[in-house]
């Protein structure tokens, strides 16, 4: 039987038969990504819209439920790659109503969880982020042992982007946040391999770390530098070089600076704002980095660093800029810690690109980071560290051909002796000591190791 066609109409049950079916599911789930920190993970659900959603958290066994309505999904949960360790599993369950779809996050252990939604940040679309954090035991009693009469030099080092955060995508599809890594863990390898010297990195692995949050790893571990280690990019392929950047209290003046700032601001909406966004005490933490006057010396001290790196890497790599530049970037805004961020080349060039990822050019970077280091502390050695006593070893070396050590307030011999590394027996024959028993100011010669 022929179709009767009466002014539109059906086009206009068609068209209700289609809202009415995209309504009964307005969302889908269209992926899940795990993201495993060492203490703590991320899972992310990639939806079609912003989601409307409710969790909470199941005991024997541990689970955190998440319970999405009106969403659809497709998703293999038995093929998400998974290398957490607070995660055992990601399944769907029996939807507690109609419309609604329920996936359980089966955990190995209690959980603290932050959920919440992002909005889209090119290139992903709608997200349910779902930080996990494990929960800490009760801290056990610290029992103190005796003060190091010396101590390392701790460099921290900041890979940047990680995890969702990809950073910039190089012309053949090579990601910043995997260079940089790589080359972060050759940096730390030699600042390893250097007596004095000990590293710190903000992150090991592929994930992401909250920008105000590679400030507080470096002060936890009373770090005496931050390097946070890019890779530059631009809107077009032309420039390339290595940079070194300082922070500036004002808006960058350069084209690239502030190119750079904007990138920085996209990615911590890629990486996810969770922790700020829910952190009461940012604010705090802005006002301290404003007006606190050590910022003055932590500046001053970035910018001799910085000159002391560009020395070295303009002898392995191009120099996009021989002096550092600055720019407002949240990673160097430490008001405590010296902080530079490293532009160890342009991956938008491609060119520099193809150097980034060759292991020996990522050497040669690293070399170069890790001797203008050196040659930095060196110079301007921290109190009470290794490289302050080899320095005043020296000074006495050149003076009079031999060590001389004048004892210091809580000094014993046992103290000095571990210092130059050389035995208590020694010290005392050479100074003719009848006793362990040295005195406030006392000049004893120290014999070579």
């Amino acid at each position: 039987m022929p179709i009767t066609y009466f002014k539109g109409y059906p086009y206009l049950i068609l068209l209700t038969l289609l809202c009415w079916s995209s309504t009964a599911f307005a969302n889908n789930l269209q992926g899940v990504r795990i993201w495993a920190a060492p203490e703590s993970t991320r899972v992310v659900y990639d939806l079609s819209t912003r989601p409307d959603y409710n969790f909470f958290t199941l005991s024997n066994p541990e689970r955190l439920v998440i319970d999405l309505k009106q969403t659809s999904s497709k998703v293999k949960f038995d093929k998400i790659d998974n290398n957490s360790k607070l995660v055992k599993g990601i399944r769907l369950s029996k939807a507690p109503s109609k419309g609604v779809l329920r996936v359980v996050i089966d955990l190995k252990r209690p959980v603290k969880a932050n959920v919440y939604a992002l909005s889209p940040t090119a290139p992903y679309g709608n997200r349910l982020v779902l930080d996990l954090n494990e929960i800490q035991e009760a801290a056990k009693p610290v029992v103190k042992s005796k003060p190091q009469a010396l101590r390392d030099i701790i460099v921290a080092i900041d890979a940047g982007h990680g995890g969702d955060d990809p950073g910039s995508i190089g012309p053949s599809g090579v990601y910043e946040k995997k260079v940089v890594l790589q080359i972060a863990k050759r940096v730390a390898q030699h600042v390893n391999n250097t007596p004095g010297m000990k590293a710190v990195m903000t992150r090991s692995g592929d994930y992401f770390v909250n920008l105000d949050k590679r400030s507080s790893i470096a002060r936890d571990h009373k770090a005496d530098i931050l390097i946070s280690i890019h890779a530059d990019a631009f809107t077009s392929p032309n420039p390339k070089g290595a940079s070194i950047w300082v922070l500036s209290r004002r808006r960058a003046n350069s084209e690239i600076g502030r190119w750079l700032e904007q990138k920085e601001k996209h990615s911590e909406l890629l990486g996810g704002a969770g922790e700020i966004i829910q952190s009461t005490d940012s604010e705090q933490y802005l006002t301290m980095t404003l007006l606190d006057m050590s910022m003055d010396k932590s500046m001053a001290v970035s910018h001799s660093i910085a000159d002391n790196l560009l020395r070295d890497l303009g002898k392995v790599t191009h120099l996009h800029k021989s002096k550092p530049e600055a720019a407002s970037f949240a990673v160097l805004k430490s008001p405590d810690i010296p902080s530079i961020l490293v532009e160890t080349g342009f991956i938008s060039n491609p060119s520099e690109e193809r150097n980034l990822v060759n292991t020996k050019h990522q050497e040669r970077l690293a070399k170069a980071l890790h001797t203008g280091l050196v040659r930095y502390f060196e110079a301007n050695p921290p109190d009470g560290s290794l490289f302050a006593n080899k320095g005043a070893a020296k000074q006495q070396i050149s003076r009079s051909g031999v060590i001389k050590h004048k004892v210091s307030k809580g000094e014993s011999l046992s103290v000095i002796a571990s210092r130059y590394q050389v035995s208590i027996a020694q010290i005392k024959a050479a100074n003719n000591l009848s006793s362990d028993t040295v005195r406030l100011g006392q000049q004893l010669k120290i014999p070579k190791a």
